[in-house]
């Protein structure tokens, strides 16, 4: 029985005694007056009766009643019921609050007689004070306190007749029965009917479990007033402890609110602070860094703005306000939606029903009581849902004197499949799980509806997920429950209790409250009190009973695992594996071990194996032979490294009672056990895994200690492993116990307490050997794992968390030398050890009741236990380094090539996968090639491993994987786990720009020392502290025939002994050329332009000796320098000049004055420009001393001189440094304006406008002085369609094909800022509407003249400057000068490097992705911007060849010169001339614009110590990638294959040869480089060149040979040049793991057999197949192409003919001209027919271009190389008439046709064939004479080529021929290759056929 009020107290307004307007509460009178002994008075009451508090009010207010609650020390909570009533303020009262008095009245407390007579009306301002009575009590029946309360009032306010006294005595000695009703005997005892005599009746119901919460309607309100998500969301909150704070203005509500949230966490109970109702005054509680759940008046919602982690439900305006910084994780997912479901059917039964045509008459809503236990039945299912199977994971600790129970979180969790899941991770981490825990732990105990619930509905409620019905129905049943518990007697409830009449409040009370008796009520008490001492006590009959454990645990979601679904044959493979390694079947064993590995990764596969695994222990023991432990360990480790640190799955919890069992014998007396080679894991390193397994254990000996013997022995070691069905669990055995402890007599009590607490000593200690054991490293001078591990450090801060900060400096080995420990001494490791331990043993034995005095000696123990065990590991240690080492398979040894040398021999180690899908067996499904195992090896040239895969299923395949040393980018340190033994092994990851990425693990049996003279060794042949140290330089340097090692020089010669050096070695090279070459003349002036015929090309490659009459160097040069010159003239640059017709040396020659160029020998000392070569193209009219001067003007002295001249429109393409910001002012600022200061102006940059100016006079078209000529139509320019005015014109010179796209928009491309913008003075026009060569000021006149002469003539400029737009600030071009300035943005070499680093990160990761698939690739890609920077090379490049076709001529002056001018020249040459396309050509434009022109490679390249800091920055890798952008777009222009440009790229990086290496000609004179290439070279010598290498090799193979090469003549390529058309070049991505990179040929082939013999592939000989996987072969050498399959086999059958095999060349060539007559013969097209049909889809050539059309401003758009720039005069007439805004949008996709002449004639055939009428088409332009099959036929059938005809003949009938023709009809065409046969209908048709093609041929 329980008193129902403890405390009544009667609360009045008092003046505040601080003197502040405000009042406050004091305690009139309370009974009793002495405090129970049971129940203290809590203080604070006086805050919480006015918690908004204590003011006068102006008038009466109806009465109040709320319930506040408090809660004292001990936790315990006291409900405070307030009714408040106001009554009329007495004059002390109000004066205090109006005058705001300090003097306190004494009397106020004593009440007194009311001062104003009842008849007189109050004052106009009379005040009203508040007065509260209070009930203070620990039970919870609010209505009961109202109505009480509301009795007193009423007899007050009424004047019943009734003493107050009696009452109050009454209510204070009222005694109501405790909770469990039904467990009484009759209704009288739960139901207790009360009066406190006035004539009242209350009928109180006591609920009938103690434990379930009583709610009455809070809960169906809280969701009324918030919603179903909201409520959820805090619930969530406050299980996930983080504050919530509710706002109303109604303090009812409040309480209801935070009653309600606290009943849906029932079976939880809340712990931390609840407030439900806050007074004002406490309002900084809010700011409490601790969870709570409070109340607080909406009044004050201003001052919890500032709350910032804070969650505040609004219970009026329905809102939840969850703050930023706030995370509030949600339920799991199944269970999140089902609930919201559930709840959504229970609060709104017509939802289901909305839809329905014909709905049902609507059912009755359940009343609001019965919605409030359906919705926390909703709830206590969540519960049992969520917390099922909880009581398996319940470790029994201790039995006696009282239950200690743990709760295994990580195994709950792990079998739950909730490891990730953040909610249920954080309750039961939090306060509520604890209590819950040790609440509902106990075994022995009352159940509840709960244990019901979570013991026997869990099928039920995994049956009815899916049937909504079947879970309402579930729902309704619990409801009915609950309902039951809190009305267990609804008959009886009927109430009989007085109110005041209606409006009672407002009448005059006839006096104030009385002050009450205080003898009578206290007399009353005493009485009671007196009675109940003598009555019974009344015992709480508790029915306690064993507590179900409900069915084993089951994942929340069945959750497929994946890939590793654990099928029956996995597992069938584990246990075949052990069996076979038990029985000694080690071979077996091997073949199936990676199978094994491989299903480890399921949990399924991981339980087996355990199980396997005990299966072979006998007695705790298991002696292995090496080979088994070996396998044995190897699959601990493999379990072991997916476990987390909690080891969620208890798989680390079964192998630890193996690992000490395991073991094998090193040498008499000395045992390894499987734990020394295990520790590498993070889990033992976790206290709270060693706890879960001490408490484990613990239970299971306990248990043991209470079965009877015979149940006993064989669950002792069991460890985790659940116990079999039908025994019986330790909570069974510790329910039994607790059930007989009060029976047990105390002796016996005392010995059971005994047994337990030695049989927890005894596990401890066993624990402190097990740590001991698994923490104490192998070698403990390593002391590796310690440093490596989160665990030990981290608790020096004693935390339990994994926090994993640094290891607080006890036990570090320094990883490198970053982290600034020292290597930690063998102490320390014991040290850390002793303090783990230590602490663990703290921690559990004070949890689980060990004595002190045990636990002294424990720590007494410990350091002993730990320094024992080093001893005996030190032993170990040294036994197993002598062991014989497991059979390793033996080292591969690489293949060299001549001169190259081994450094450092075979080191073991693993290659590991490096992120590229294809070795590990990835998306391919290709076999896993990585990881491998074997050997790397430093030679003076490349970094090598040679392995074989350790996955023996791949078969016996060698992986071998190399780069050049010079290549090595980056090398990092790195530790990872062997893939054999899962050991964590220090390792090196190096990865090289030649895209190779070695990620290799050391074997154990490479010493840290190996590895550091490795990587020293690397170092030193990466950056050698000189050129001279490279691979290039010292291989072969022995066998240079009677040349000495070269003295170094002092570093700065003077120009005498230069030129000394120079002369030496032109004496060695000048005598031998005569002999070698041919003669080559160059073509006069006027053929220059022209390619020269093509059998003539062999004549100019090969030709490096001119004619001595152009080149002998004049009589003015001094003899030395004669010397000097012949060998400059040598140079490749010379040759290329002779071939452009760029001018000649000599001055004095008559000849030579009618070109415009010459070429000066002014820089052959390189004393004007040190990067620069020897011989130079500077204008006729310069003369060499004013050079010095103009070079002033540039950076580094790069000056502009021409390198490429159009063969077509003569304009030239110029190249120098960036101007110096005082030579661009001088030139350019105010050139009109004469200001007094022109006079003065600088010397040099006078110099520098006259060069400019003699270079535009040199060109022929603008050679006279009004030379403007009127080019129109520039195509890539985009001009807005309506301009204001010229002055504010900018025009953007965007991607080329853009023009069409956005005909009258700006370009939006990514880089639009290819532009010129000017303002213009006077009558000006900017430079870019120039550049558009369009008018903007009228419209050209119909006939294609100029427009009318009073308009300003735009033309485009003789020369345009492409430069840096940071260079050209400030700069106005001049409308009157020649030349124009045309700012680009351009990246810089640090882009390049940075953009290279993450491509190259792209391409190679390093690791595995985390998703895998392309678009993390892409993504990547993306970021590097590398395809970026391709882009704007190209249309930089595009724009120039688009210049320089129409006639201007450019100059390039970007950067230094040296690196982005280099790409954009040497692109631009490229792409305009066909020579370039060749592969002389190539080499001639690579030796002329990257060689002589002093690209920097050693500087780039980071070749020496010196260039070290700078980084690789692979400018000429981009060139290249750029080139074979275009190489993919124009397949057939270009005759070297991809592989060239590959090869190429390979090499520049690779110092294998000689020809990147240095920065400039200067510097390769200076070591003698530069002419000894040309020195004896008979004998096999490695070669130096990689020209002369290329030469070797493409005599013997073609693989540099491209046979779809059928170019056109005088082609001018465009290639597209957005990102969306460039190809990520396969030279990044593929790699040839058999071979290592195929750039070393001689590696990569061997001898020149065809492949089928020359790789003796293992399989039977009979047989030629074989598996050719992506990334192992070389794919173009597995399966060559056709034409090289066939060109290998006709080589062979020639070798086995005994014939001297022909050169492939020789027979490709003899092929190629055979297919051509056929073709030809056949009428089927062009030269290139044999290759057409194979590449439809590649473009001959691609862009816009321009054309000078008889109309000046038309703009020709096409998508055609044979585009003409003739049009017939329809045609002219119509493009008159069109608005220039339509100009853009011709966009012609068929080919546009010219025809001069056409009709029918009829052909012979060729051999044999019969004659064909054709439609035959004579076309100038093109210079071709085309045939069809009738007129209206758009397809060609063939083509005549003008150049070729020799003559035109009359002819004479042939066989076959048409009859009815006049003889003198017929006529033949002569060619170079065969004679046609033609004729035509009647002889003047013949006669004029023949006059028009002799015009034809005149013409050209």
């Amino acid at each position: 029985m329980a008193r129902l009020a403890d405390y009544f107290v009667l609360v009045a307004f008092g003046p505040h005694p601080r003197g502040s307007g405000e009042g406050q509460g004091q305690i009139l009178q309370r009974f009793p007056e002495k405090d129970w002994e049971d129940n203290p008075f809590p203080q604070g009451i006086e805050l919480f009766c006015q918690p908004s508090g204590w003011q006068l009010c102006p008038e009466r207010n109806p009465p109040t009643f709320f319930v506040a609650v408090l809660t004292d020390i001990n936790s315990e909570r006291h409900y405070c019921a307030c009714l408040t009533f106001w009554e009329p303020a007495e004059p002390t009262q109000e004066a205090v609050c109006t005058e705001d008095a300090t003097e306190r009245e004494e009397d106020v407390d004593e009440g007194g007689p009311a001062q104003l007579s009842p008849a007189t009306p109050g004052p106009p301002g009379q005040l009203f004070a508040p007065k509260t009575l209070v009930l203070v009590s620990r039970l919870d029946h609010a209505e009961v306190f109202r109505n009480s309360l509301g009795l007193i009032y009423t007899i007050h306010v009424e004047g019943l007749n009734v003493g107050l006294e009696n009452v109050i005595g009454n209510l204070l000695t009222c005694v109501i029965p405790l909770a469990g009703g039904s467990q009484l005997d009759s209704v009288e005892d739960g139901v207790r009917t009360i009066s406190l005599g006035a004539g009242d009746r209350q009928v109180i119901q006591t609920p009938l479990a103690d434990s379930l919460p009583v709610s009455r309607c809070s809960v169906a309100l809280l969701f009324r007033q918030l919603g179903i998500t909201n409520v959820l969301s805090l619930f969530c909150a406050a299980l996930t402890e983080h504050k919530v704070l509710f706002l109303s203005r109604s303090y009812q509500r409040l309480s209801d609110a935070c009653r309600g949230l606290l009943a849906l966490l029932f079976p939880l109970r809340y712990s931390f602070t609840y407030v439900p109702i806050l007074p004002a005054q406490l309002l900084e509680v809010l700011s409490t860094p601790t969870p709570f759940i409070i109340g607080v008046n909406a009044a004050f919602q201003a001052e919890t703005q500032e709350l910032l982690d804070v969650i505040i439900a609004d219970l009026d305006g329905g809102t939840v306000t969850v703050p930023e910084c706030v995370h509030v994780p949600p339920l799991p997912e199944p269970l999140q939606s089902q609930t919201h479901s559930v709840l959504s059917m229970v609060l709104d039964p017509e939802l289901e029903l909305a839809d329905l045509a014909f709905p049902p008459p609507s059912t009755n809503a359940s009343s609001l009581k019965m919605q409030d236990k359906e919705l926390r039945a909703v709830f206590l299912r969540l519960f049992a849902q969520l917390l099922q199977g909880y009581r398996w994971c319940l470790h029994m600790v201790r039995i006696h004197p009282e239950p200690v129970i743990r709760f295994h979180k990580a195994a709950f969790l792990g079998q739950r499949g909730l490891v990730e899941d953040d909610f249920l991770m954080k309750v039961l981490e939090g306060m509520a799980f604890a209590g819950f825990v040790s609440e509902r732990g106990v075994p022995y105990r009352a159940t509840d509806l709960f244990d019901e619930l979570v013991a026997h509905e869990v099928a039920r409620m995994r049956a009815d997920e899916n049937h909504p019905q079947r879970v309402l129905r579930h729902v309704r049943e619990l409801a009915e429950q609950l309902y039951k518990n809190e009305n267990p007697y609804p008959a009886v409830a009927m109430h009989k209790v007085q109110r005041p009449g209606e409006a009672s409040h407002l009448r005059r009370a006839p006096r104030p409250f009385p002050r009450l008796d205080d003898g009578m009520v206290q007399w009353i008490v005493d009485q009671a009190t007196a009675k109940m001492q003598g009555a019974p006590p009344a015992v709480k009959a508790e029915r306690r009973n064993t507590v179900p454990s409900g069915p084993p645990m089951t994942a929340i979601l069945e959750r497929s695992s994946g890939l590793h679904g654990n099928s029956a044959r996995r597992l069938e493979v584990v246990r075949n594996c052990i069996s076979y390694v038990f029985e000694g079947k080690m071979l077996e064993a091997k073949k199936l071990l990676p199978a094994v590995l491989r299903a480890l990764k399921g949990r399924a596969a991981r339980r087996c194996l355990t199980q396997e695994l005990h299966l072979h222990v006998q007695q705790n023991r298991a002696v292995l032979d090496h080979q088994q432990f070996d396998f044995v360990v190897r699959m601990m480790n493999c379990c072991l490294q997916d476990c987390t640190s909690l080891d969620e799955h208890g798989i680390a919890a079964a192998l630890l009672p193996l690992v000490t069992a395991f073991c094998r014998k090193l040498s008499p007396g000395v045992t390894q056990f499987a734990y020394s080679c295990v520790q590498e894991h993070v889990v033992w390193s976790t206290p709270q895994f060693w706890e879960a397994m001490f408490y484990g254990d613990v239970q299971t000996h306990i248990r043991a200690l209470y079965l009877e013997p015979a149940e006993d022995r064989d669950h002792v070691q069991v460890g985790d492993v659940s116990v079999p069905e039908d025994e019986r669990s330790a909570l069974d055995v510790a329910s039994e116990q607790r059930r007989l402890w009060p029976t047990l007599s105390r002796e016996k009590q005392q010995e059971l307490v005994q047994k337990e607490e030695s049989t927890v000593f005894s596990q401890a200690i066993h624990y402190a050997n097990r740590m001991s054991y698994l923490l104490l490293p192998l070698d403990s001078s390593r002391s590796r794992l310690l440093r490596e591990r989160a665990g030990l450090g981290d608790l020096e801060s004693a935390s339990n968390s994994l926090v994993t900060n640094s290891m607080a400096g006890s036990v570090a080995e320094s990883y490198d030398t970053e982290s600034g420990f020292e290597d930690a001494e063998t102490c320390d490791v014991a040290g850390a050890v002793v303090r783990f331990i230590n602490r663990f043993v703290d921690k559990v034995c004070t949890e689980s009741g060990v004595t002190s005095d045990h636990l002294k000696g424990l720590h007494v123990m410990v350091p002993d236990i730990v320094q024992m065990h080093i001893e005996t590991l030190e032993a170990v240690h040294r036994e197993s380094k002598r062991l014989p080492p497991i059979q390793k398979p033996k080292l591969l040894r690489p293949r060299l090539l001549p001169g190259e040398e081994c450094v450092l021999d075979g080191l073991r180690v693993y290659l590991l996968p490096d992120g590229r899908e294809e070795g590990a067996g990835g998306s391919g499904g290709g076999p896993a090639l990585l990881p491998a195992e074997g050997a790397v090896f430093l030679t003076t040239y490349r970094v090598i491993f040679t392995g074989m895969p350790t996955d023996p299923l791949v078969g016996e395949q060698v992986v071998v994987r190399s780069f050049p040393v010079a290549a090595l980018t980056k090398e990092k340190r790195i530790s990872v786990q062997t893939p054999v033994d899962q050991l964590l092994q220090d390792g090196l990851q190096l990865r090289s720009c030649t895209f190779q990425l070695l990620k290799m693990a050391f074997d154990e049996e490479v010493g840290s020392d190996s590895a550091e003279l490795f990587r020293k060794q690397l170092h030193k042949l990466r950056y050698p502290p000189d050129i001279r140290g490279t691979f290039a330089f010292s291989l072969g340097s022995t066998h240079t025939p009677g040349r000495p090692p070269r003295a170094t020089k002092d570093k700065g010669p003077s120009l005498k002994t230069l030129s000394r050096n120079l002369v030496k070695n032109a004496k060695k090279t000048i005598g031998r050329q005569y002999v070698t070459r041919k003669k080559y003349s160059p073509p006069s002036w006027e053929h220059r332009g022209q390619p020269p015929p093509e059998d003539q090309e062999d004549e100019i490659s090969v030709s490096e000796e001119l004619e001595p009459s152009t080149l002998t160097p004049s009589s003015a040069l001094k003899p030395s320098d004669r010397m000097t010159m012949s060998s400059l003239v040598e140079r490749a640059c010379c040759r290329d000049y002779q071939r452009l017709g760029l001018g000649t040396l000599s001055s004095s020659l008559s000849r030579a004055k009618s070109e415009p160029f010459r070429i000066s020998p002014v820089n052959r000392m390189y004393a004007i420009c040190r990067s620069y070569p020897g011989l130079l193209i500077v204008p006729q009219s310069v003369q060499d001393n004013a050079l010095q001067r103009v070079s002033r003007c540039y950076r580094q002295n790069r000056f502009p001189v021409v390198c490429w001249r159009s063969g077509r429109s003569k304009a030239v393409l110029l190249r120098s440094g960036g101007l110096h910001g005082k030579g661009v002012v001088g030139l350019f600022k105010a050139q009109n304006a004469p200001s007094p200061g022109q006079s003065q102006a600088d010397s040099s940059s006078l110099e520098q406008e006259k060069y400019l100016q003699a270079v535009v006079s040199s060109m022929p078209r603008f050679a006279d002085a009004s030379g403007r000529n009127t080019l129109s139509g520039f195509s890539s320019a985009h001009v807005g369609s309506h301009v204001p005015s010229p002055r504010a014109r900018v025009t953007t010179l965007s991607n080329p094909m853009a023009a069409s796209a956005s005909r009258r928009t700006a370009p939006r491309g990514k880089w639009s800022s290819v532009r010129a913008s000017g303002r213009s003075g006077g009558l000006g026009v900017d430079v870019g509407s120039r550049l558009a060569g369009r008018d903007m000021l009228s419209p050209p006149q119909a006939n294609g003249a100029p427009p009318d002469p009073g308009f300003l003539q735009p033309q485009r400029a003789a020369l345009y400057i492409i430069g840096d737009k940071a260079q050209l600030k400030g700069v106005r071009p001049d409308p009157l000068q020649q030349w124009e300035l045309v700012p680009i943005e351009v990246f810089e070499a640090r882009q390049v490097k940075a953009s290279f680093k993450k491509l190259l990160k792209a391409c190679v990761p390093g690791c595995p992705a985390a998703e895998p698939g392309p678009a993390s690739f892409l993504r990547s890609l993306e970021d590097s911007e590398w395809l970026i920077q391709i882009h704007k090379l190209l249309q930089v490049s595009v724009l120039v060849v688009e210049l320089l076709d129409s006639g201007s001529s450019v100059l390039v002056s970007l950067e230094d010169g040296w690196d982005i001018t280099t790409q954009v020249v040497s692109l631009v040459q490229l792409l305009s001339d066909p020579f370039y396309r060749t592969l002389e050509g190539f080499r001639l434009l690579v030796e002329k614009e990257w060689l002589s022109f002093g690209h920097r490679f050693s500087h780039r390249g980071a070749h020496t110590l010196a260039g070290q800091s700078s980084g690789f920055t692979p400018v000429f890798l981009q060139f290249l990638d750029c080139v074979h952008q275009v190489h993919l777009q124009f397949p057939m222009e270009f005759e070297f294959s991809p592989f060239y440009l590959k090869f190429l790229g390979y090499h520049h990086a690779s110092r294998r040869f000689r020809t990147f290496l240095l920065d400039s000609d200067y510097e390769r004179i200076e070591l003698g480089l530069l002419y000894e290439e040309k020195g004896e070279r008979r004998g096999q010598q490695a070669c130096r060149s990689v020209w002369e290498y290329v030469d070797r090799l493409s005599k013997r193979t073609p693989v540099f040979y491209n046979y779809m090469y059928a170019p056109e003549d005088a082609e001018v390529l465009r290639p597209y040049s957005n990102v969306s058309n460039l190809k990520v070049w396969d030279f990044y991505t593929e790699e040839t793991l058999a071979e290592g990179p195929p750039y070393d040929w001689e590696l990569a082939q061997g001898p020149p057999e065809p492949p089928e013999e020359e790789r003796p592939d293992g399989g039977a000989p009979q047989s030629r197949r074989r598996v050719v996987w992506p990334c192992y072969d070389s794919r173009p050498r597995a399966q060559p192409d056709a034409i090289s399959r066939l060109l290998e086999e006709l080589q062979r059958l020639e070798t086995e003919l005994g014939r001297p095999p022909e050169r492939w060349k020789d027979t490709w060539d003899r092929v190629k001209a055979a297919q051509r007559l056929e073709a030809r013969a056949d009428g089927r097209g062009t030269p290139s027919s044999l290759l057409v049909s194979s590449v439809p889809h590649h473009r001959r050539s691609l862009g816009v271009y321009l054309q000078e059309g008889p109309v000046g401003s038309t703009l020709s758009l096409s998508l055609d190389s044979d585009q003409s720039s003739g049009s017939t005069a329809s045609s002219s007439r119509q493009a008159a008439r069109r608005s220039t805004s339509t100009l853009y949008s011709q966009f012609q996709t068929a080919e546009s046709e010219n025809r001069s002449y056409e009709g029918t004639l009829y052909k012979k055939g060729a051999f044999m064939k019969p004659w064909k009428a054709r439609w035959f088409v004579l076309d100038k332009t093109k210079h071709q004479l085309r045939y069809y099959d009738h007129r209206v036929d758009t397809e060609c059938k063939g083509v005549i080529d003008l150049a070729e005809v020799e003559a035109v003949a009359p002819g004479t009938p042939t066989m076959g021929a048409p009859k009815t023709v006049d003889e003198k009809a017929f006529f033949d065409v002569k060619t170079t290759r065969r004679v046609y046969n033609f004729c035509a209908q009647d002889v003047p048709s013949a006669q004029q056929w023949v006059d028009q093609i002799q015009s034809c041929l005149s013409d050209a």
